[in-house]
């Protein structure tokens, strides 16, 4: 029995529908990969060190205030005496830090993390107001030994043991901020400060720093300069100030900022951290880089797996042409193992791009579809120059797919333009056909 156009074009349209199902399994595959992929950074990160990143030096002075408030009682007024604790916080004047940092790579199974060895030099000046800066009731002040700290996130990341020189002295780092608002850290105490006129302190230490994937700089100082060159060709930077100026090639980069306390205002950000403990604007202004991989398969094959279905009724829009122009029937069983074996090219690319890298994966992948395909439809088609011309279409497709894929900038034009031209190209074909009597004929 003849089969009518409109049947065989729902059959056609329930085939591609019922092979979203796979496509969805391998979508969540792809997922599930991914989350394994992240966990086991996360795993290595742990066993070694996080993203780190550096705020401060700060200078604080711990202190102690009493206060005297009046009370009244049974018809008497008196004062009583009332002392709470507290600190000041200053920020250098000038902050200067110039990071060298080295990547490695840390595997486990088949997935790996990338760590960075940061060799830092931070250095600059503090210029600290006389008396503390305090100009009212001075003498209900007792001030306790100042210090200097440094927060970083993972203290454990450190690979050196740290000295501040500062001035004409050398002090020893202890671990902890003793802030609680700054996290993880180090602290210097600084006895001996004779707080009754303007104190300069010039400061210097050398950090050595391991951390993974990121690194965060908070710019402190009321001028800050920050100079950072790594051997990776692949930076992201990151975070609130973008850098001054930057240079980038095959073999690393070297990246240069430069901010001020107008474009940070870093003061009243501290002033709010010690008047109320809302310090997440202040640890928040900060910029950096990201040491990531810019060949992530797994974001790679997410995008990929997006265009599917296209394929999948590209390739069913070239059988119904070869159908109704060349007289031919195909089976929907046909239709369904070559829509098969192009759900299935998702899932190698996916196994094989864990191993041997995505380029090459797409590339072998891609290569067996076509190859598969062209061998079973120079039988379908009843003709081998009508099945390898069919998979050479197919091989021009699956180009052009990497091309988007390759070019993330101009995905959405070039997608565009491709649609256009395929639609283009199937109304060309069909403009002289006659659809009333293409349902009547032997091949649909």
């Amino acid at each position: 029995m003849k089969k009518t156009l409109g049947l065989k074009l729902g059959t056609i349209a329930l085939l591609a529908i019922g092979l979203l199902i796979p496509l969805m399994m391998i979508g969540g595959l792809i997922s599930e990969r991914q989350s394994l992929r992240d966990s086991v950074i996360d795993d290595i990160a742990k066993s070694s060190s996080y993203a780190q990143q550096i705020s401060g030096p700060v200078l604080v002075v711990p202190y102690r205030k009493t206060e005297r408030v009046w009370k009244t009682q049974d018809g008497n007024s008196f004062q009583e005496a009332r002392t709470y604790t507290s600190y000041l916080a200053f920020l250098p004047e000038t902050f200067n830090l110039d990071a060298d940092v080295k990547t490695e790579q840390r595997s486990r199974g088949i997935y790996e993390a990338r760590l960075y060895h940061a060799q830092s030099r931070v250095s600059g000046q503090f210029r600290i107001p006389a008396n503390w800066g305090i100009e009212n009731d001075l003498d209900d002040y007792r001030f306790e030994t100042p210090f200097i700290a440094v927060g970083i996130n993972d203290i454990r990341g450190i690979q050196n043991g740290l000295q501040l020189q500062l001035n004409d002295r050398t002090l020893d780092f202890t671990a902890g901020s003793g802030l609680d608002w700054m996290g993880g850290g180090v602290r210097a105490m600084v006895p001996g400060l004779d707080d009754k006129q303007e104190i300069r302190l010039d400061y210097a230490f050398d950090l050595k720093l391991q951390g993974t994937g990121e690194l965060h700089v908070v710019p402190v100082g009321r001028s800050s300069t920050v100079n950072v060159s790594a051997n990776w060709p692949h930076p992201s930077f990151i975070g609130n100030y973008l850098p001054n100026n930057r240079e980038i090639s095959d073999k690393g980069f070297n990246a240069h900022w430069q901010t001020s306390f107008f474009s940070t205002n870093l003061e009243d950000a501290l002033a709010r951290c010690v008047a109320s403990d809302k310090c997440a604007d202040f640890q928040g202004r900060r910029f950096g880089v990201s040491f990531v991989d810019p060949v992530d398969q797994y974001l790679k094959s997410e995008r990929a797996i997006k265009y599917a279905l296209l394929f999948i009724a590209l390739t069913f829009a070239g059988f119904f042409l070869f159908e109704v122009l060349r007289d031919l029937s195909v089976h929907p069983i046909q239709y369904a193992l070559v829509g098969g074996a192009l759900a299935l090219f998702y899932l190698l690319l996916l196994s094989l791009s864990e191993h041997i890298g995505f380029g090459l994966a797409y590339l072998l992948s891609a290569s067996g579809c076509v190859l598969l395909i062209g061998f079973y439809l120079a039988h379908v088609l009843r003709s081998p120059a009508r099945g390898y011309a069919f998979a050479g279409g197919l091989a021009v497709l699956y180009g052009l797919l990497f091309g988007l894929l390759s070019a993330e900038d101009y995905a959405l034009l070039m997608g565009a333009l491709l649609l256009f031209a395929l639609l283009g190209a199937f109304m060309v074909l069909t403009r002289r056909l006659d659809w009333y009597r293409a349902g009547q004929r032997g091949g649909v």
